[in-house]
């Protein structure tokens, strides 16, 4: 289960002590919630605590009633029967278990129960004894980081990182219950910045009947959540941080809502009523004279006006040099098949520069302005988009620095370097090299040696960003295995933009 557990859409219920140390009363809360989760259709997790108190507690201490935790520890002590009738109950009400153990012999507990996830409490999560000992359980891990520094928090992630755990960070503030002022959530996209490849989620302790943390958490990252839950009667009073049943499924329907706000992560394309709703607005493209059918239309041709009718070309879709479909009278509308016809070099670079830009943006990376730029494309810019490369060229003396810029779904083809040894690093991306014939499918932060004379070709499904470390690079040493490229003069299958200001004047 470690190295497959998903995390994202993981809901965790924590009994914590709220079952005052009643069996019954614990299976009552899990039986309870196990119909809200049901309801909700989500994944959910029970947590339990584990500390074994003959180690945990000094002996000279345990009896002792001033000193804040213990009493309430020893008085809520389960035997090991007990939970296993409390891990047997969470599953069969569909959720998954997970305990937090406070104790290396708790990690053992776990482990003969078969539960299936470890929670690390944030007052343990730089506990190096303990910390060890769960890495070594070789099960899903997710950690609280209330009060950690990132200092701390940057060495339990490279920790876990180097034992290969599967394990998710948790955004908590140690407060019970925790004012909405205290909530600090802006730390949930602090961490998913910095730790892109971790799952980052948000373990609450404000006022239970309070769903706007939720909402907010889900819209900056945050895709597991956590809560404390639990019954009020007559003979327990429920603390001011624990939800009942009924604020759970308040508390799961506002994440609901949130997912149902903020839709997806990815830009897709607008709906038809919001695109119709849009046009509505906009000015179309007139013919200002009469236009004859092959002319290329000039901005003097033409005039922007409302109404935009219908197949009629946006002044947003306009671009000069577009060739008319027919003859045109003053006044008439030009249609929208003309934004098919060939576009200008010109304009096809700068639509590649603004996606390569915009890429360099998401993945951080900046370039200086006067950058140099070269478009490679193979078999003319009208097929860039599928084979080519955008390279920036950083430094070329004895060594060499590039930029490879790759667009989605974006292949390079096979050739080799007669004088070149080069080293691709994967800075952002998907990446997979062909290099002699044997296919290398890189990750981020992966290193692929190419030698002088080795075959290599390359190409991406989603777009790659990575960089190529060399010995000099010289222009006449790029020998393609496509005879048809190979006959090109260089110049053909190479279009250099001086630097990045060159596209501002579009």
């Amino acid at each position: 289960m470690n190295n497959d557990f998903v995390f994202d859409g993981l809901f965790t219920y924590d009994l914590a002590n709220n079952h005052q140390g009643d069996v019954d009363h614990g299976l009552r809360i899990i039986r309870e919630i196990g119909k809200v989760n049901a309801a909700a259709g989500v994944r959910g997790a029970f947590k339990f605590q584990f500390r074994q108190l003959e180690t945990f507690i000094h002996p000279d201490y345990k009896e002792r009633q001033d000193v804040k935790h213990i009493p309430r520890f020893m008085s809520t002590a389960l035997k090991k029967k007990d939970y296993a009738r409390l891990t047997a109950a969470v599953r069969e009400n569909g959720m998954y278990t997970m305990a937090t153990p406070f104790d290396e012999e708790s990690v053992d507990l776990i482990a003969e129960l078969g539960i299936e996830i470890i929670k690390i409490a944030s007052c343990s999560a730089a506990d190096w004894p303990l910390l060890e000992k769960v890495a070594a359980a070789n099960l899903p891990v997710v950690a609280s980081t209330a009060g950690l520094s990132m200092d701390k928090i940057d060495r339990l992630v490279s920790f876990f990182e180097f034992q290969h755990v599967n394990f998710a960070l948790m955004h908590c503030v140690a407060l019970y219950p925790t004012p909405l002022e205290k909530l600090e959530l802006n730390q949930i996209r602090l961490l998913r910045e910095r730790f892109p490849s971790v799952p980052i989620g948000f373990s609450t302790h404000e006022d239970p009947d309070n769903f706007i943390p939720v909402r907010l958490a889900y819209a900056l990252g945050a895709r597991l959540f956590e809560r404390h839950v639990g019954l009020g009667t007559d003979k327990y009073q429920l603390n001011a941080y624990s939800s009942t049943p009924s604020q759970v499924a308040g508390w799961l329907a506002a994440h609901r809502e949130a997912v149902a706000a903020c839709g997806g992560e990815n830009r897709s394309p607008a709906t038809p009523a919001e695109l119709a709703s849009l046009r509505s607005l906009m000015r179309g493209v007139y013919a200002g004279k009469a236009i004859k059918k092959g002319e290329k239309i000039g901005r003097q041709q033409v005039f922007f006006a409302m109404p935009l009718q219908e197949k009629q070309l946006t002044s947003g879709e306009w671009v000069a040099g577009l060739e008319a479909d027919r003859d045109y009278q003053p006044n008439e509308p030009i249609n929208e098949i003309v934004a098919n016809s060939p576009l200008p070099d010109r304009e096809i670079i700068y639509r590649i520069m603004l996606q390569v830009r915009g890429m360099l943006n998401q993945a951080r990376i900046v370039i200086g302005k006067d950058s140099s730029i070269e478009l490679s494309h193979h078999y003319g810019l009208e097929r860039f988009r599928e084979f080519g490369a955008v390279i920036i060229t950083c430094i070329n003396r004895q060594y060499c620095k590039k930029l490879v810029i790759l667009l989605p779904r974006q292949k390079h083809p096979y050739h080799y370097h007669q004088k070149k040894e080069e080293t691709f690093q994967l800075l952002y991306g998907d990446l997979e090299v062909e290099l002699g014939g044997r296919r290398i499918k890189a990750e981020p932060g992966d290193t692929i040696l190419v030698e002088p004379g080795q075959w290599h070709k390359f190409h991406t499904l989603d777009g790659a960003i990575f960089e190529e470390v060399s010995t000099t690079h010289y222009n006449n040493d790029s020998f393609y295995e496509d005879e048809r490229i190979a006959r090109l003069p260089r110049e053909a299958r190479k279009t250099v933009v001086p630097n990045w200001s060159a596209l501002a004047d579009h």
